[in-house]
């Protein structure tokens, strides 16, 4: 039996190469390994290695065991393994599962039975996915996540040589990842620094996978549009927005023309020192109140720094009509109780909005999820969009939120 089982992972392998490179790429990438049943339920992996339990492959069709060797190579492409952070374990398993498991079955990939799937999810990070995972949400993935630090048989993380010790060098396996070291050929959670440097050794990997994919013509949109998110600069938004806000109000010189002319030229005035910055929120829906109020608690700390007068206002397919609320720089700033919303999203209304009272913002700053009716024409002021999920703009500067 153990050699059909190799033919039969051999042979998912070799076919994901050729159909979806792309996958096929990182899947080469996880040396497999079979694991004793009672170490592993199924399928699963340390990001070092796949371990498998024979009798779950036997049990499998061909087009199944792709699915699954796949699955766990996004696991590791995704960092899946770095980006927990303080979320509960379980609830962000199930959160992984349900983000990779859909991207697999629009490619075209059979699923197994026991795979974890709800509509609602599609496109979606594990990030935004997690938040909607009860605490006592009893689903199980329908695979082993052994590279956690609270994996039940922790084991010695720290152990041995790491597999990121070592280069990549093009297609094949470096020597650590060939070997079984000092972890007897067992799966072993990840020690901290493990996993910052597998997280940029798969980083790179799936920028590689996906560029010969691009080439061959065989990267799907979906895929496409995951690989350029992930592999786009990821700063803490927190950072970004200071520092925007900040360079704003350290531009001290107005070329505006002043309201007395003196002939005809325009000499730089010295403004003041206080920052006009215009705030909206979007109230479609997909911003949540919990999401809302940490936006709000952090422009809070920020203005206060940079001496900013704030106009709040709030949108959805159009204004709120309690709105806008104004914050002099010395005032907290808070979460109005008349904001309300919860409808299709539009922006257009708030640029109309403020061209109609010829209000021109040092900065305007614009909390959404990027997706809805944009203005044609980008307006004279800076732009910041904050956005959760991966959205695209049309102009102006774009910070992702999560």
């Amino acid at each position: 039996m153990s050699d059909d089982i190799e033919t039969k992972l051999s042979a998912a392998r070799t076919r994901l190469i050729l159909d979806r490179p792309f996958l096929g790429a990182l899947v080469l990438r996880l040396p497999m390994k079979a694991a004793k049943p009672e170490r592993c339920k199924s399928i699963g992996t340390d990001v070092r290695a796949l371990y498998y339990n024979p009798e779950y492959i036997s049990q499998l069709s061909l087009e199944q065991t792709q699915f699954v060797l796949a699955h766990e190579a996004l696991h590791c492409a995704l960092s899946h393994f770095a980006r927990r952070q303080h979320r509960v374990k379980q609830r962000w398993d199930i959160a992984c599962d349900l983000a990779i498991n859909p991207l697999l079955i629009q490619d075209g990939l059979k699923p197994p039975p026991g795979v974890l799937l709800k509509s609602g999810f599609e496109g979606m990070m594990a990030e935004e996915i997690y938040p909607y995972i009860e605490a006592d949400n009893e689903d199980e993935t329908h695979d082993d996540h052994f590279y956690d630090q609270e994996n039940d048989s922790r084991g010695d993380s720290s152990g041995g040589t790491s597999q990121a010790d070592e280069p990549d060098s093009g297609s094949g396996q470096s020597k650590a990842e060939g070997a079984d070291s000092s972890q007897g050929g067992q799966p072993q959670p990840l020690s901290e620094t493990e996993q910052e440097q597998l997280a940029v050794q798969w980083r790179q990997r799936l920028a590689g996978a996906a560029q010969q994919a691009r080439q061959a013509g065989k990267l799907g949109a979906t895929m496409m549009r995951l690989v350029d998110h992930l592999l786009q600069p990821q700063l803490p938004w927190r950072m970004l927005l200071a520092r925007y806000m900040t360079a704003v109000a350290r531009d001290d010189y107005s070329y505006q023309r002043p309201s007395r002319r003196e002939g005809d030229a325009i000499l730089p005035t010295l403004r003041s020192a206080q920052v006009n910055i215009t705030l909206v929120l979007d109230t479609s829906g997909s911003i949540n109140d919990t999401e809302m109020q940490e936006f709000v608690t952090e422009i809070d700390a920020i203005k206060g720094q940079v001496r900013a007068r704030l106009v709040l206002h709030a949108c959805d397919a159009e204004l709120c009509r309690n709105g806008p609320w104004i914050y002099e720089p010395w005032e907290t700033f808070t979460l109005p109780e008349g904001i309300y919303g919860r409808g299709g999203t539009r922006f257009t209304p708030v640029f109309e909005w403020l061209d109609r009272e010829t209000l021109k913002p040092d900065l305007l700053v614009y909390f959404t999820d990027a997706q809805g009716e944009f203005p044609k024409t980008e307006p004279a002021y800076p732009v910041l969009w904050l956005v959760k999920g991966r959205g695209q703009v049309p102009w102006g500067q774009r910070v992702q939120l999560n």
